[in-house]
């Protein structure tokens, strides 16, 4: 998967977990948590989903690199293409 697809992938499960946020106008440089009405159930929601919808697992440890679309992409790629290996 391209960092662009990978960042699709994060804002498809954002906009499930969150259906009223507006995803139109997202920076990727800036905090998810500073640009939406997210609190930290709603971010658990998102490891949650990036398990059960794609089988990747994210640390505890890591969740900081989850804080933008940008560090999302760079965090999960490697992840994701991984598995596609798989």
């Amino acid at each position: 998967m391209t960092k662009d697809q990978v960042k699709q992938a994060v804002i498809d499960i954002i906009s499930d977990i969150a259906p009223d946020e507006d995803l139109s106008n997202l920076k990727p440089d800036v905090r998810l948590r500073d640009q939406l009405q997210l609190d930290s159930m709603d971010f658990l929601d998102i490891v949650m989903e990036l398990r059960k919808r794609h089988g990747i697992e994210v640390p505890e440890a890591d969740y900081m690199q989850l804080a933008t679309l940008d560090s999302s992409a760079e965090y999960l790629t490697p992840k994701f293409n991984a598995l596609a290996k798989k």
